[in-house]
């Protein structure tokens, strides 16, 4: 039997062996050399990890490359299966960190309240209906110039577009915003709609109001009568132009379900998308919608003020396949508060669906199981 003293080879290998950190690191080591790249990415750790792009199974003893898509020429490269990539590489999973949005979470909702003056707010889904986010969505308040959606809407479907429409007294005389219509001339219909949803014109609302059903009190009613039939139960309109009148209120959630039915009308949502158009007479009509030239997506939207309903707005946005409606109320900084929904809005469809998509993956593999189950 061999005895090892202190100077010996064997004693001191003896001694690294039986350390037991660097034995574990001795006995790794061996393995990793001793492994192929092939067996080393069939390793369920790093099958789980980003460092290794597996490509799909090809017979042997072929094996197809795929390519990476690449924005320059001069950075494009080849992978084959268990092809090692650095996580952080350029154009490799990048571009698949940025699109990812970030979570939403109830600290990320508590910052959006503190963020927007809204007293009443309501982001929508614009296809199924279903609420994203809500800030007292029933509290019921005066509408302002929202509520010309009906106006406008009303409008288009009781009139020919180029059906001559007079101005009364009352009509010419009604206060900011407006167009200034002549008592002396008539207009056609298309110009003064146009005038309505894009200028928000109260002149001419009355004067379209009064064509349609003789008087605005008349009118109202219609227009109260179709937000219910679209499911806007607590919408009393008093009024064709949404000017400050007892008795006449609405809430977050009836604009937001009266816009959603309202573009989904084709000849409605194209209007809605104008920043400016003429009048058969040269007149200049400008969006007073500001969204449609400061945020990204934005399909079409009705603004509102008066001292008692303060700021308003709804308006729908398109971001990729996601569509929402945003309805306010009751806002100081209108504009700071859009966007703000806006981009909680898609934030809050690209985690839901991605929700969505994990959860069908588990309903999935829990049918994968039981049908393997049941042929055992």
């Amino acid at each position: 039997m061999l005895t090892l003293n202190r100077t010996s080879p064997y004693s001191t290998m003896h001694k690294i062996l039986h350390s037991t950190p660097v034995f574990f690191v001795f006995c790794l080591l061996v393995l990793l050399f001793t492994s192929n790249a092939e067996s080393r990415a069939e390793l369920p750790l790093l099958n789980d990890t980003a460092k290794w792009q597996v490509a799909t199974s090809v017979p042997e003893p072929a094996k197809q490359t795929e390519k990476i898509a690449q924005p320059s020429p001069r950075t494009e490269a080849t992978v084959t299966k268990s092809t090692p990539i650095s996580l952080g590489q350029v154009n490799n999973i990048l571009h698949i960190k940025k699109r990812i949005a970030p979570p939403v979470t109830a600290a990320t909702t508590k910052r959006l309240n503190k963020k927007i003056s809204s007293r009443s707010a309501i982001i929508i889904d614009a296809v199924s209906g279903e609420t994203l986010y809500s800030r007292n969505p029933d509290s019921q308040r005066q509408p302002a110039s929202t509520i010309k959606v009906l106006t406008g809407m009303i409008a288009m479907k009781s009139l020919t577009m180029a059906e001559p429409v007079s101005v009364s007294q009352k009509a010419a005389r009604q206060p900011r915003s407006k167009v200034y219509l002549d008592q002396k001339k008539k207009y056609q219909a298309n110009d003064l709609i146009n005038a309505v949803l894009l200028a928000s014109a109260n002149d001419a609302s009355v004067a379209l109001a009064e064509k349609i059903a003789g008087n605005e009190k008349d009118f109202a009613a219609m227009m109260t009568l179709r937000a219910k039939l679209w499911g806007a139960k607590n919408t009393i309109c008093k009024t064709a132009t949404g000017l400050t009148a007892k008795g006449q209120k609405s809430t977050a959630r009836d604009l937001a379900t009266i816009f959603r039915h309202a573009m989904n009308d084709p000849e409605f949502s194209t209007r809605m998308k104008q920043l400016k158009t003429r009048t058969t007479e040269g007149k200049l009509l400008r969006s007073h919608n500001k969204a449609l030239w400061q945020v990204e997506g934005t399909l079409g939207g009705k603004t509102g003020y008066t001292n008692a309903a303060r700021q308003t707005y709804v308006g729908k946005f398109k971001r990729g396949k996601d569509e929402i409606i945003v309805a306010i109320m009751g806002s100081e900084t209108m504009w700071s508060d859009i966007k703000q929904l806006v981009t909680y809005g898609f934030q809050k469809k690209v985690a839901m669906t991605r929700e969505r998509e994990v959860m069908g993956g588990d309903i999935e593999l829990i049918a994968d199981l039981q049908r393997t189950s049941n042929k055992n």
